[in-house]
């Protein structure tokens, strides 16, 4: 095992930190992974520069956070490391680029922890990803605004990202309606605990969340749209610009993030999404 000598250098005060003097092609330490682990807690999103590993490796490494989301039921896969889904565009018109603000699978009862994102082809300009804190617009709310949103939950629905898309891919209306089987609606509280940190943010966002529970839609749909804009302020921000081999890891239970498509060529990725538990408040 090896002992890093991490430094840690905060990108912006409300998030985002790049940490230097870790090679993940070789076994960490317990202390070094926990000192990994803490500067996600901190910073909510972390970067590790150059690291020249493999799918199996990004596997060996995502699995010290915890279990590992099953194949995702949309995105393709490393062939011969299922749970290590492949995000590309390539300009062609089967591309889907991910350029809305959103959390991960917010769809499911128990929603990812965290992500760790490999860059496996970048374009040489354009197609950069930015995360957002869901803390700090949580905390920019007035008073008001905060009691009225409290005790709210909202419903996240995987029909609002995928449906349209899958009922017109392979499979059609039967492969959409095996997958809203597998993912019904699921509720979750519109302000969430983070179950580590014990902070409070905002759960919501444009690709899952659906509606709140108990309001009109009128009500509901302004509300929302409200919350999204709040959490999508530059203020709450970061954005990367991605290098070869440049690895992220974000807390998907209190940031947003979106992929921009303002680039030409072909983008290529490798994510692995650590499981999570059930949102509380």
């Amino acid at each position: 095992m090896t002992r890093a000598n991490l430094e840690i250098r905060p990108l912006t005060p409300t998030l985002g930190a790049e940490i230097h003097g870790v090679d993940l092609s070789h076994e960490l330490d317990d202390e070094t992974f926990a000192d990994i682990k803490q500067a996600l807690l901190d910073h909510l999103v972390v970067f590790l520069p150059d690291q020249r590993i493999g799918p199996a490796e990004q596997l060996d490494f995502a699995r010290r956070f915890g279990a590992i989301e099953p194949p995702h039921p949309y995105f393709g896969v490393v062939e011969d490391q299922p749970e290590v889904t492949v995000i590309e565009q390539d300009g062609t018109p089967d591309s889907d680029y991910n350029d809305a603000w959103h959390t991960d699978v917010t769809f499911r009862a128990e929603p990812a922890m965290a992500s760790i994102l490999h860059a496996q082809i970048v374009p040489s300009s354009g197609g950069d990803t930015l995360w957002s804190s869901l803390y700090g617009p949580y905390e920019a709310l007035s008073p008001s605004i905060r009691d009225m949103i409290e005790d709210k939950v909202a419903t996240h629905d995987y029909y609002n990202s995928f449906g349209e898309t899958v009922l017109k891919g392979p499979g059609g209306l039967e492969k959409l309606l095996d997958d809203v089987r597998r993912f019904p609606p699921v509720e979750h509280p519109v302000v969430r605990t983070h179950p580590e940190t014990g902070r409070k943010g905002l759960f919501v966002n444009r690709v899952f969340t659906h509606r709140i529970k108990g309001m009109s839609w009128v009500e509901s749909d302004h509300i929302l749209r409200m919350l999204c804009e709040i959490a999508e302020h530059p203020n709450y921000q970061i954005r990367w610009h991605w290098r070869p081999y440049d690895l992220a890891i974000w807390d998907n239970r209190c940031t947003m993030h979106l992929a921009t498509s303002d680039f030409t060529g072909h983008r290529l990725m490798h994510r692995i999404t650590v499981l999570g538990d059930r949102p509380y408040h």
